[in-house]
C-alpha cells in the first residue's frame, strides 16, 4: 500500500503505482505515476539538467524537477501550487507519517474508507523563512485505482498569513505528449466532450460563477493522444468541491506539463492568523491503461463505493413522477392527487411535489425563503398533502429551493441584509431571485430550521434540492469558499437531521453535479433538458466521471417543452432506463396506448435497475462522432446486461450499423429476454451486433441479456 525506503515513498492501489522522493536539500520530487510497477529507488530514472536556470544556496534549480508541491520566486518560475500573497516561500521536508484509514477533512466534503482498505500518508513540509507549515495527504485504497489528495496549510508566524492559490494537488510529467478531455458548455447541454492536444503555455479550465457549474465541470482527463474507449493511458482528475475550481495544464519551454487542481484562485484569499489552519478540498487521482473505459469504470467504482454513502447508497432508487412539466406551479390539491393516485396504478413508486406549493408561488417573481404552504392552493397542508398520498400506497416527495430569497418575500423584507451583496451596489438579480448569505450562522441556521422543520412535519422521503442561479455581488476575496463552507454545513446537517430521506441535487438541471454534492446527496438531476435525444448526449459525457447511480433521467412529454421533438414512447423509455428513472409529464391526460406503455416501462425498470444503477458502464458508439449512440451496462458476475442504441436520424440507403458490445463472460451464451434469440458472448463482442433499428428517426434498440 504505502511503503517508505531510502527516501522513496511507493504508493500502490489496485493496478497503480504512485512514487516520489525526499532528495538531499529536502524538496519532494516527483518519479512516476501510472500502471503498477515494481520499482527499486536505484532503477528510478533520475531528472535530467539543463543550462539556464537559478539554483539556491542548496544547489538546486526548482526550475527543472517535477516536484510535488512547488512554490513560486525562488528558483522555480512556474505555476505555482500554493502561493502566500507577496513572499517568496521554500518548502522543504519535515516530517512524515503513514496510518491505516482516512480522516474526515475540515467542514468539506471528502471520500471514506468504505471498504476499510485505505493508508494515509501525511508529508510535513515547512517554510522556515515565513513559518509555514504545509501538509501533503495521500490516501490509497487497496481495492481502487484512484488515489485521494489534499492540502492542509498552518500558520506557525507571529503575523497573519495571506493565501493567494492553494490547490489540491500538483503533478509533473516529464513530457507533454499528451491530449486534455473536460466536459464543458451550457445550460441545458452540459458535460459535452471536448478534446484537445496539449500545447506550450497554460490552459485553465475554471469556473468562477459560485458553483461547479454548467459550463466546466471540475472533472479532467489527460491522456495518450490516440486513447479511445479500450486504448491509451488515461489520467483523470476530479474535485470533490462545489464552488468556484480551476483545472491548470501548463506546460513549459522544456514540454514538461504541469497538472495542478483545486479552488479557483481568481478572487480567492484566505488570511490565516497564527496557529490556524487552512484546509483545501480532495482531488482524486485516477489512472487506467486501458483507455477511458477503464478509467470511467475506476472511477465509476470508488464514487459508489467511498464517495456516495448512506441508507440509499447501494439501495435501488425508486421510480418517481414529478408534476413540473406536467403542472408547473398551476396545480391544487386535486390536480396533484389525481396524478399520485393513476400514478400509483402504473406501479410508480414515488410523487414528488415540485416547485410552487409555498408562500405566494404562482410563478418564479416570488416568495423564495417564505417556506410556509400556499393553503389556497393544498388546504391540506404539506403533512395533510403527504398522508393523503402515502395513504394510496404511493410514497412522497418535495422540492426545495434552500439557498435563495425572493426579493417580494416575507423574508427579504424582514432581512434584506440576508442576500448576499456588495456594498453600494443593489444586488443583480437572475430569474427574479436572489442568494442567501451562507458566510453567515444565522442565515445557515435559518436554512436550517425551516427545511427540517417541514420533513419532521411531513410523511415525506425524498427532497429535489434546487439552487437555480450563480453567484453575483461576491462582497470580498474568498467569499465564494466561505459560502460553499456555509453550504456544506447546511446540507450536512440536514440531510443528517432526515437519514432515512433521499435527496436529489439540483442546480438548474445539472449546473452542480459533482463529487462535493454526492457526498450528501446520491444522484443529482443531469439537466433541465429532457429532450431524450439531447439527453443521449448529455448522459453520455457525463458518464465519463459519474456513474448511472448518480443520474436522474426521465420520461417527458412529447412534443418536447425544451426542443419541440416528438420521439416516441419507447424511445424516451429507453434512453431514461439509463438513470435512476421516472417521469415529468401530465399523465391523467395520456391515451391508454400511452399509460399501458408506461406500466410496461415501469414493470422493466424494476427488474434492470438494481442492474443499470450498480453495474459496470461500457461507452460503445459515440453520438458526438456520428449519428449513432450506443452503451451496455454489465453486472458484476457477468450474468446480466442491458445494451441501448440510439439512432438519431435517419438516412436512406444506408446499412444497419454493426456494434460489438463489451464486458461479456468469454465463451458463455446469453438469452435477450425481449425476444427470447439466443447469442454467443464472443459473437457479440468480437463480431459484432447487427442492430435492426426500426424506420424513421429517433429510434432505439434495446436488449437485455441474460447468462444461460
Amino acid at each position: 500500500m504505502i511503503k517508505f525506503e531510502n527516501d522513496y515513498f511507493f504508493l500502490e492501489g489496485k493496478d497503480i503505482s504512485y512514487i516520489f522522493r525526499i532528495d538531499k536539500a529536502g524538496y519532494l520530487i516527483h518519479c512516476y505515476f501510472g500502471k503498477k510497477i515494481k520499482a527499486h529507488p536505484t532503477s528510478i530514472v533520475p531528472e535530467r539538467f539543463y543550462c539556464w536556470h537559478s539554483w539556491g544556496e542548496d544547489g538546486v534549480k526548482l526550475d527543472e524537477i517535477a516536484q510535488e508541491c512547488p512554490t513560486f520566486g525562488h528558483t522555480d518560475l512556474r505555476k505555482p501550487m500554493v502561493n502566500f500573497g507577496d513572499k517568496v516561500s521554500v518548502l522543504k521536508y519535515k516530517a512524515h507519517k503513514i496510518y491505516k484509514g482516512k480522516n474526515p477533512l475540515a467542514g468539506l466534503p471528502s471520500s471514506i474508507d468504505a471498504a476499510m482498505d485505505a493508508e494515509t500518508l501525511e508529508i510535513t513540509l515547512f517554510d522556515s523563512v515565513n513559518s509555514v507549515e504545509v501538509t501533503l495527504f495521500y490516501t490509497v485504497f487497496e481495492s481502487m485505482n484512484t488515489i485521494a489528495r489534499h492540502v492542509e496549510i498552518t500558520n506557525k508566524a507571529d503575523a497573519d498569513l495571506k493565501i493567494d492559490s492553494c490547490y489540491s494537488m500538483s503533478i509533473d510529467f516529464e513530457h507533454s505528449d499528451f491530449a486534455e478531455t473536460h466536459f464543458a458548455v451550457r445550460w441545458g447541454f452540459e458535460r459535452e466532450k471536448v478534446t484537445s492536444p496539449v500545447v506550450r503555455g497554460s490552459l485553465d479550465l475554471n469556473n468562477a460563477r459560485g458553483g461547479s457549474g454548467h459550463f466546466m465541470n471540475p472533472f479532467v482527463c489527460l491522456h495518450s493522444p490516440d486513447a479511445n474507449e479500450k486504448q491509451g493511458d488515461v489520467y483523470s482528475f476530479m474535485l470533490v468541491y462545489s464552488g468556484n475550481h480551476s483545472t491548470l495544464i501548463d506546460t513549459d519551454q522544456r514540454c514538461r506539463t504541469r497538472v495542478m487542481q483545486g479552488i479557483n484562485p481568481f478572487g480567492f484569499e484566505w488570511s490565516l492568523k497564527k496557529g490556524e489552519t487552512f484546509t483545501s478540498p480532495e482531488s482524486l487521482l485516477t489512472f487506467s491503461p486501458c483507455g477511458f473505459g477503464g478509467m470511467s469504470r475506476s472511477l465509476h467504482k470508488f464514487i459508489k463505493t467511498n464517495i456516495v454513502r448512506g441508507k440509499w447508497k447501494n439501495k435501488p432508487r425508486p421510480i418517481l413522477i414529478n408534476n413540473w412539466e406536467a403542472t408547473y406551479m398551476n396545480f391544487n390539491e386535486e390536480k396533484i392527487l389525481s396524478i399520485a393516485s393513476l400514478a400509483k396504478d402504473l406501479g410508480i413508486e414515488l410523487f414528488v411535489l415540485d416547485d410552487g406549493w409555498f408562500g405566494k408561488r404562482n410563478w418564479d417573481n416570488c416568495s423564495l425563503g417564505d417556506w410556509y404552504v400556499n393553503t389556497e392552493k393544498l388546504p391540506s397542508g404539506i403533512d395533510g398533502l403527504a398522508e393523503k398520498v402515502t395513504d394510496m400506497g404511493i410514497n412522497f416527495g418535495l422540492w426545495f429551493e434552500p439557498e435563495m430569497v425572493s426579493p417580494d418575500s416575507d423574508l427579504y423584507r424582514a432581512h434584506p441584509d440576508w442576500a448576499i451583496h456588495a456594498e453600494g451596489l443593489k444586488p443583480a438579480e437572475s430569474r427574479n431571485q436572489l442568494v442567501l448569505d451562507l458566510s453567515r450562522k444565522d442565515v445557515q441556521d435559518y436554512v436550517i430550521e425551516s427545511v427540517v422543520s417541514i420533513l419532521k412535519k411531513a410523511k415525506i422521503s425524498y427532497v429535489k434540492w434546487d439552487y437555480n442561479r450563480y453567484i453575483t455581488d461576491m462582497p470580498r476575496l474568498g467569499y465564494n469558499h466561505e459560502y460553499t463552507l456555509g453550504m456544506y454545513r447546511v446540507t450536512d446537517e440536514i440531510t443528517q437531521a432526515a437519514p432515512d430521506v433521499l435527496f436529489e441535487g439540483c442546480s438548474g438541471g445539472g449546473g452542480r453535479f459533482d463529487a462535493g454534492i454526492l457526498c450528501y446527496m446520491p444522484q443529482v438531476w443531469t439537466s433541465d433538458n429532457t429532450d431524450p435525444i439531447e439527453r443521449v448526449y448529455i448522459q453520455y459525457g457525463t458518464s465519463f466521471g459519474y456513474p448511472t447511480s448518480t443520474m436522474g433521467s426521465h420520461v417527458t412529454a412529447s412534443p418536447n417543452h425544451y426542443t419541440a421533438r416528438k420521439p416516441s414512447m419507447k424511445t424516451r423509455g429507453d434512453i431514461a432506463l439509463s438513470g435512476n428513472f421516472g417521469y415529468e409529464l401530465d399523465i391523467t391526460t395520456l391515451p391508454k396506448e400511452d399509460l399501458d406503455a408506461i406500466k410496461a416501462q415501469v414493470e422493466e425498470c424494476k427488474r434492470i435497475r438494481s442492474l443499470v444503477q450498480y453495474g459496470d458502464f461500457y461507452r460503445l458508439a459515440d453520438p458526438f462522432r456520428g449519428n449513432i449512440a450506443a452503451w451496455q451496462i454489465v453486472n458484476e458476475d457477468k450474468s446480466e446486461s442491458f445494451f441501448c442504441a440510439v439512432r438519431i436520424l435517419f438516412k436512406s440507403n444506408v446499412y444497419f450499423p454493426i456494434i460489438k458490445l463489451d464486458g461479456l463472460s468469454e465463451g458463455a451464451l446469453y438469452r435477450d429476454e425481449y425476444t427470447g434469440n439466443i447469442y454467443s458472448a464472443d459473437e457479440l463482442m468480437h463480431r459484432g451486433l447487427f442492430v435492426d433499428f426500426d424506420h424513421g428517426d429517433f429510434v432505439t434498440y434495446t436488449m437485455h441479456l441474460k447468462k444461460i
